[in-house]
């Protein structure tokens, strides 16, 4: 409990007095690097075996992203590592992107979410269906494009999806980071699944 206070105590100095200052995110590295590591292991494990970022580079590529963002208003840790949890999807979509472009034209195989009343214990991608690595970029591409339809819809939706499935956030996480009780996280979460699921269904050939 220690360790969250003082996370919430060096976001608030973010906030009020030093966000332009280098040290206060140097200061901050060691409260939040743990937990920041197991949101970009998580995120990884949807990825193919041979992506060139390791846990440490998608860490630190996100941390870098974090810190350049000079007008966020920085109101707690479940708020922070929401964020972090977004700015690591962004950074694995740029790569996968770049993947999809330089395998295309290649053969494509169906992706499914049929596994995804699992999520997030077992991943929006479970079941073995993205056994390689043109289907795993592919997958986080069309869970992407999903997301930015899901978000025209209902943006707090997108927010669920972020934070529960993205970022590892329990129920009670994620309320506190989007300002809304547990019981509406796990109704939005049940509803976004269900949205992604019927979305990518239709997507497929």
């Amino acid at each position: 409990m220690e360790a969250r206070h003082s996370v919430s105590e060096q976001l608030a100095a973010l906030r009020e007095e030093r966000k332009d200052d280098p040290t206060a995110w140097n200061e901050l590295v060691p409260l939040v690097y743990d937990e920041l590591r197991a949101i970009a292991h998580r995120q990884l494990r949807l990825e193919r075996d041979s992506h060139t970022l390791t846990t440490t580079g998608l860490v630190n590529e996100a941390y870098l992203r974090l810190a350049q963002q000079r007008q966020t208003r920085w109101n707690d840790r479940a708020q922070f590592f929401a964020i972090a949890a977004r700015v690591m999807r962004r950074v694995l979509l740029d790569y996968a992107r770049q993947h999809r472009a330089a395998k295309r034209g290649g053969a494509a195989r169906q992706v499914t979410l049929d596994d995804v009343d699992h999520a997030p214990e077992a991943g929006l991608a479970a079941g073995g269906v993205i056994g390689v690595a043109d289907e795993r970029a592919e997958l986080l591409v069309m869970i992407d494009e999903a997301l930015t339809r899901l978000g025209a819809v209902d943006q707090r939706l997108v927010e669920v999806v972020e934070c529960r499935f993205f970022g590892g956030l329990s129920e009670d996480e994620t309320a506190a980071a989007l300002g809304v009780t547990a019981r509406t996280v796990r109704r939005d979460w049940v509803k976004a699944k269900d949205w992604l699921r019927r979305a990518l269904d239709s997507e497929q050939p």
